[in-house]
């Protein structure tokens, strides 16, 4: 059994998809979490390859968020595509890093994924509210690789 098999149990993954779905209801901005055990590439290069390969480049407002794990570097990226990044304050992704890296530390892997949905989704209300009738245009399930 690799690391990535070990990474969540399936009752977290659970709870993240659940906050993945609590945090979309607020806004019309797009959460993906996508786990990898393996990364021989440099990490962020990578987490921009797996936005477009899952195709949150598509989204209508260009406000999709992907938070990429690399389970044997130990290390994960928040990767905003460029409607977010033009919205959100300077420091924002610096304290959705800080937060989700807070648990990590810990080993609480899953409530560090959870607290960062969770801050991301308040962030992305504020310029990206939810409007009647908006449509979940990205999977909220967890990819993995």
């Amino acid at each position: 059994m690799s690391n990535i098999e070990n990474f969540l149990t399936a009752s977290e993954e659970g709870a993240i998809v659940s906050a993945i779905r609590d945090a979309e209801k607020d806004t019309s901005g797009e959460i993906r979490v996508h786990i990898e055990y393996n990364c021989d590439t440099d990490v962020f290069e990578h987490a921009i390859e797996v936005f477009h390969y899952l195709k949150m480049d598509n989204t209508k407002e260009q406000n999709g968020v992907l938070i990429y794990v690399a389970v044997d570097k130990k290390a994960f990226v928040i990767y905003g595509d460029k409607g977010i990044n033009e919205s959100v304050s300077d420091n924002f992704w610096n304290s959705t890093r800080d937060t989700i890296a807070s648990y990590f530390q810990k080993g609480e892997y899953a409530q560090g994924l959870i607290e960062g949905i969770t801050k991301a989704g308040k962030e992305m209300s504020k310029d990206f509210p939810w409007i009647h009738g908006d449509t979940d245009e990205l999977d909220n399930t967890i990819s993995k690789g």
